[in-house]
């Protein structure tokens, strides 16, 4: 498996999901009719934090070898986020499927990551562009 194109694709996933968290916490708070306070605009605002330095780690470590035992707590970190907000999602949509497609989307994208990061999680890395002959 190519992991360069899986870092870098999870890279900017959160790095788009933490800049929007960060620069329009209002718009989002609003766009799922959730009421607008000062701390909930503070939390989104760190939730973004949060997703954008994820998204810093990825980033920086996507020209790595990364599978198995190499980069092993870069990929654990990646999947754990994934297992637990695909987790929190699947349970959301069972209790409520009227969610918003958007959620649906999201679930979706997520259980991709999920798999291929579980993947990468188990599986040696591919190492031949780094042997000399």
């Amino acid at each position: 498996m190519n992991t360069k194109i899986l870092m870098t694709s999870g890279a900017i996933l959160f790095a788009l999901i933490g800049i929007n968290l960060i620069l329009f916490p209002k718009e989002i708070l609003n766009h799922l009719e959730l009421g607008v306070s000062d701390t909930l605009e503070i939390l989104m605002q760190t939730l973004g934090s949060l997703y954008y330095g994820l998204a810093m780690l990825n980033w920086m470590s996507k020209g790595n070898l990364i599978g198995g035992i190499y980069n092993r707590p870069i990929v654990v970190a990646n999947l754990t986020h994934f297992v637990v907000a695909v987790l929190v999602l699947i349970k959301g949509i069972y209790t409520n499927p009227n969610l918003s497609y958007i959620i649906w989307i999201i679930t979706i994208i997520y259980s991709i990551f999920t798999i291929l990061f579980g993947i990468v999680l188990l599986k040696h890395p591919d190492n031949k562009k780094n042997h000399t002959d």
